[in-house]
């Protein structure tokens, strides 16, 4: 194998039909097919929509990705799947395709978390030394510090959300306030115009008896009703207003909690990943509050903060890289699995 192998990496696990394709640390390509448009109107993701559309978009983004890569399947070296966390259906989707080429092809093949791919992500197109580091995973379905020892095989769990993810608070809180999914970039766009300032909603589980056995976990579920009892109360309110103060609210939490497990922690490097990594509030905040607090700050760029299969692609080329062994033949996927397992 090569020092530097060539790996492509395929991400099914939600409403994105991404295929990356990696040289060592040297993104070749990065092709995303959403399904997005097709779950608006729902509200929220459904899974049976969100397989069929996996099952439709997968030769399209894979030929395209060869192209945009300029290879030929025969030049990989190995294949990466995540193989969870996720949406079972979509998860198959994934898994059987990944399994179908890894066989044809003679490769092996890498079944990936999910989670632990998103940080893997700050590897590419760097020579930076990835480990040990803090990350703050922020997504639909995770909010999560974790201390990263070792990407392919150490990584510990500090603190995550109690229940709504800081994702899922973004979405909730957009449908109240009448705006579209996907609520993330609906609240980051309103909240442009808005004052941050202008309500000063709660801060889940920072008081000092809170601090006690939730020291880094998050809730968002508290500031969720928070926003729904000021609208009852205030029906001529300004969306702009509301919607930034609640971005500031649930912003101020992830970073008070990251730069507080980073202190104790004595990592200096703290990486920032996930969906809502891609929120302009956060990263503005992020980058002031970082440097006062003398912390290194990486931030993947926004176009690999969502779903992508870069970062599937990303975390396979270490495992190949750092010698760990493949996944064993029929590789199941893992709707629930933990941060614990990073490589299936």
């Amino acid at each position: 194998m090569r020092s530097e192998p060539l790996v492509l990496g395929i991400e099914t696990s939600c409403d994105e039909t991404a295929i990356g394709i990696v040289r060592g640390r040297t993104l070749l390509a990065n092709v995303i097919s959403s399904s997005v448009e097709e779950h608006a109107r729902f509200g929220g993701v459904v899974p049976e929509i969100a397989s069929r559309a996996h099952l439709e978009a997968m030769p399209g983004v894979l030929k395209q990705a060869l192209i945009d890569a300029k290879i030929s399947l025969n030049d990989l070296d190995a294949i990466a799947v995540t193989a969870g966390p996720g949406l079972i259906g979509a998860l198959v989707v994934g898994t059987s395709s990944a399994q179908g080429l890894a066989i044809g092809l003679g490769k092996p093949l890498y079944g990936v978390n999910h989670l632990s791919a998103h940080i893997a992500v700050d590897s590419l197109n760097s020579d930076h030394k990835l480990e040990p580091a803090i990350a703050l995973l922020v997504s639909g379905g995770h909010s999560s510090i974790l201390q990263v020892n070792n990407l392919t095989q150490d990584v510990k769990t500090l603190g995550s959300t109690i229940d709504d993810a800081a994702g899922e608070a973004f979405d909730k809180v957009a449908r109240i306030l009448d705006l579209p999914f996907p609520g993330g970039p609906s609240i980051d766009s309103a909240a442009q115009s808005g004052n941050e300032k202008a309500i000063e909603f709660p801060r889940g589980l920072t008081l000092a008896k809170d601090l006690i056995d939730h020291k880094f976990d998050f809730s968002f579920s508290g500031l969720k009703t928070a926003v729904a009892r000021y609208l009852q109360k205030v029906p001529n309110y300004a969306r702009a207003d509301v919607a930034a103060s609640f971005q500031e609210a649930v912003v101020d939490v992830l970073l008070l909690k990251t730069i507080a497990a980073a202190k104790e922690s004595g990592i200096e490097s703290v990486i920032i990943a996930g969906g809502v990594a891609a929120n302009s509030r956060l990263r503005e905040l992020a980058q002031v509050r970082f440097e006062a607090a003398k912390l290194q700050l990486r931030i993947p760029p926004r176009s690999l903060c969502t779903d992508n299969g870069a970062m599937v692609a990303a975390l396979g080329s270490l495992a190949v890289t750092r010698g760990i062994a493949p996944s064993a033949g029929g590789l199941s996927a893992d709707s629930a699995s933990g941060i614990t397992r990073p490589i299936f």
